[in-house]
């Protein structure tokens, strides 16, 4: 070995142990066993022990559910097997292992389209990147889905310089993006952008003699990998629920559960932060909502300020949301949405894209939702604030070296760039049209951060002229 092929050797590992520490610390400090991560534990004890896919009733037995996908149960039934059941921190080590290889994933890919130099750079941005890393602490959805990410893309890349053929990378792509949408439903934008980039590619590369279906044939299996697995879902749901329903539904309800679509558009009508989101949205039917969570812009008048009084002093006595209630919350909608329809349309789901995007990544760290009064928690306002410059100098790294790929002509893979340029654009379009604002929901932009970040460090012959990044 060179005293370079060293050095890339010694850089490398150091980024790794660096990001095993930094996870491990998160592990040991962070952890949470709450919420969601219940949610898919539970529904995977029941899946492993008694064969139902859901819920555990007291005195009726296990009730089927359909409210989660079943990509992450089933990792769970994999790590319960072998652990133990409900044995969650073994599965943030082995979510830790996982992160670490998207971090290097993602460096290959960016040894593919810049370099080695651009290679080591992502790697290092992504194993010390501590809103990803610390994702790793809570047993959810969101780090096997930055993995199915980082994997599709490097995939394309490497089936499109395979020759575009019936090859491992097509089982890559296909696994990726299929596992990705049993994770969350919305991450079949990922096969939208994927499958689209891969059809791009076909069409481009068909010989004037060729039929066009013959060179399609990839794409077609990759469209058939993505549907069929979904398909024993759907059946399953048809039968035990007689619904039709593919994936997980938007508001996480089971057939005839009520959707208190009322008050979900009331809240709608002046919800921006994740605070409201865990105060308020999260709150409603199960525990009190108070008055004094709700910020001055939801209330136009002192008469709606009384009269949301009163419906959340009624709902308080129960916890319990209901019909009557709903109707009443969906008249104050009406009337907020009258009075302001641009607020309500376009600057209310603007607000929220940006908060998801720009607020400090601290939900994971025990720091204040209102994060902002020093008065109160100078240190945690402190630790707000870096996380907030951190996450800025991803963003602004990101956007600019996506930038500088563009002046350089995509270096020869615009099929590629505009498929991770287009995943962020419809996650965006989505993410508008969300009731709760969550800083997690972004997360995914990530692995393409690290990978455009890249590029502001790479010069424009780095990719062309390196061979072991080819290999």
């Amino acid at each position: 070995m060179t005293h370079r092929g060293l050095q890339i050797w010694l850089w490398t590992a150091l980024a790794l142990a660096l990001g095993l520490a930094l996870r491990l610390w998160f592990i040991a400090h962070t952890a949470r066993i709450d919420g969601d991560t219940l949610i898919y534990g539970e529904i995977a004890k029941n899946w492993l022990e008694q064969g139902v896919y859901g819920f555990t009733q007291s005195g009726h037995g296990v009730r089927p559910t359909l409210i989660r996908m079943p990509g992450y149960p089933l990792f769970l039934v994999a790590c319960f097997r072998f652990f133990g059941v409900e044995h969650y921190t073994a599965v943030m080590y082995i979510q830790s292992i996982i992160d670490l290889f998207t971090c290097v994933v993602a460096s290959a890919l960016s040894c593919r389209l810049f370099g080695p130099r651009a290679a080591m750079v992502t790697l290092w941005l992504a194993a010390l990147c501590p809103f990803t890393a610390s994702y790793v602490a809570a047993p959810l959805t969101e780090t096997l889905s930055l993995t199915c990410i980082v994997l599709a893309f490097y995939g394309l890349e490497r089936w499109r310089n395979a020759g575009m053929g019936v090859n491992r990378w097509l089982w890559v792509i296909s696994a990726s993006i299929t596992y990705a949408l049993l994770l969350r439903p919305e991450q079949g934008l990922l096969a939208v952008v994927v499958i689209s980039a891969m059809f791009w590619l076909a069409w481009q590369s068909k010989p004037q003699t060729t039929p066009a279906r013959f060179t399609a044939w990839p794409v077609v299996i990759a469209v058939c990998c993505v549907v069929l697995p979904l398909m024993p879902w759907a059946v399953r749901n048809w039968r035990v629920f007689h619904v039709v329903q593919p994936l997980a539904p938007r508001y996480a309800t089971d057939p005839g559960e009520l959707v208190p679509r009322g008050f979900q558009r009331w809240y709608r009508s002046w919800a921006i932060d994740f605070a409201s989101t865990e105060d308020v949205y999260w709150n409603y039917d199960g525990a009190d909502v108070e008055i004094s969570d709700i910020p001055t812009r939801a209330f136009d008048s002192e008469e709606q300020y009384e009269l949301t009084d009163a419906l959340l002093t009624k709902y308080d006595q129960t916890d319990n949301a209901t019909p009557a209630l709903d109707a009443q919350f969906e008249t104050l909608a009406e009337e907020r949405i009258k009075d302001d329809p641009i607020r309500y349309y376009v600057a209310l789901p603007v607000a929220r894209l940006l908060n998801m995007l720009l607020r400090p990544r601290t939900e994971m760290l025990p720091v204040s939702l209102e994060w902002w009064k020093w008065s109160e928690h100078p240190k945690q306002t402190l630790i707000a604030i870096g996380f907030a410059g951190l996450n800025l100098v991803y963003l602004v790294l990101g956007g600019v070296g996506f930038w500088l790929w563009r002046r350089r002509r995509w270096d020869g893979n615009p099929a590629l760039a505009w498929s991770m340029m287009g995943f962020v654009l419809l996650r965006c379009a989505v993410l508008l049209t969300l009731d709760n604002s969550e800083p997690r929901y972004t997360l995914e932009f990530f692995p393409v951060i690290f990978v455009w970040s890249a590029v502001v460090f790479s010069r424009s012959n780095d990719g062309r002229l390196s061979s072991s990044c080819r290999s």
